[in-house]
């Protein structure tokens, strides 16, 4: 005979699709009512128009599907109350205040990466993105913080430009793109818009980052710094002592000498620099398999020797056949350099890599 207990054991295996919990244990579930072998289910969206409930739906159906003397079901979605809302949010944020991050706090085993350069323009955010790509498919849940206020580049690296993440009372939710969780100012401001900050704003935003957002359970965060020595990347010190560093650069000289003070500044705020990028290596003739160094030779090992730290990987151009894809597929040359950076990252920070066990 069928109880409303069986019918809540097995929607235990339903989760959210934005915060991956059960809808059993966020109290989703609303009502349950049993017509001999016919099942009504009643479940609770946070917002009305959800953007998922259509896959919340369909992964009920397939939950009831399996239980025993169940023939037909029917599911019937409704919208949470303002106060059920912040019951909600405040079960994400496990009774905590607002202002109180576990990302910050250190409740959590998140290892920190920050990918920082000298100067704009050498690859940082490509860095960023392939290097996420290449975490993720080793195993790893990834987050990704975009700190480049001004000139955040990972929405259109992502080609998620378009989406705005959701909010359930002042909790949100990062975008997911190929499996990596992201949070970037470029969420927020109006296309061609430009950000007019000052410093303090920046820290603000990025405390915004860790204390309002949602992230669930991330292995490695990495953090796109803007160029520089500037308030980003002094705040991301201060905030975060425990992170690590890559620098990334290309093989010009001017590049990796500007690079350098970069490194100096992890070094004297006690930051370890887990290694250098040189990105831009150079450029695969097509034809005759030939490496040709169109921007010079040697700029990262060389500023790898003089912070006395390894050279990751040295990722070549690419001539990509579609305008705008900075995401190298996994077989091509690129793909493979950013796996061994992988890895060596994923050591560095004592997360053992293994395949695809997680």
């Amino acid at each position: 005979m069928l109880t409303e207990e069986m019918v809540l054991s097995a929607l235990k295996v339903v989760e959210d699709p934005e915060v991956h919990k059960s809808i059993v244990e966020l109290e989703m579930v609303r009502r349950i009512e049993i017509k001999g072998d016919h099942v009504i289910v009643e479940i609770a969206l946070t917002i009305s128009g959800c953007p998922l409930r259509t896959q919340i739906e369909q992964d009920v159906k397939t939950a009831l599907a399996k239980v025993p003397g169940i023939e037909t079901s029917e599911i019937v979605l409704s919208t949470m109350s303002d106060e059920e809302r912040g019951q909600f949010a405040s079960k994400l944020r496990g009774g905590r205040a607002q202002s109180h991050s576990p990302l910050l706090s250190g409740e959590t085993e998140t290892r920190f990466v920050a990918i920082a350069s000298g100067k704009g323009g050498v690859g940082k955010s490509t860095v960023t993105a392939n290097l996420a790509v290449a975490l993720r498919r080793l195993g790893y849940k990834v987050g990704v913080i975009d700190a480049d206020i001004y000139g955040f580049s990972l929405p259109a690296i992502f080609d998620i430009e378009r989406r705005q993440p959701t909010q359930i009372d002042n909790v949100l939710f990062p975008i997911e793109a190929r499996g990596i969780k992201l949070m970037s100012m470029g969420f927020f401001v109006p296309e061609k818009e430009p950000v007019i900050w000052r410093g303090p704003m920046l820290g603000k935003m990025l405390r915004n980052f860790f204390n309002e957002v949602h992230w669930g359970e991330i292995d490695v965060m990495l953090l796109d710094l803007p160029p520089g020595t500037g308030d980003v990347a002094l705040d991301v010190h201060q905030m975060l002592p425990k992170c690590k560093e890559i620098i990334v650069t290309t093989p010009q000289a001017a590049a990796a000498e500007v690079a350098k003070r970069a490194g100096f500044m992890a070094k004297r705020t006690n930051h370890e620099i887990i290694g250098i990028v040189e990105n831009m290596s150079f450029l695969r003739c097509t034809r005759c398999d030939e490496a040709n160094y169109v921007f010079g030779k040697g700029g990262g090992l060389k500023l790898s020797k003089e912070l006395d730290v390894p050279l990751l990987g040295e990722v070549p151009l690419a001539v990509m056949k579609v305008s705008g894809e900075s995401i190298y597929p996994v077989e091509s040359e690129q793909g493979e350099v950013f796996e061994r950076i992988a890895r060596a990252t994923a050591e560095s920070i004592h997360v053992p890599v293994a395949l695809n066990e997680k």
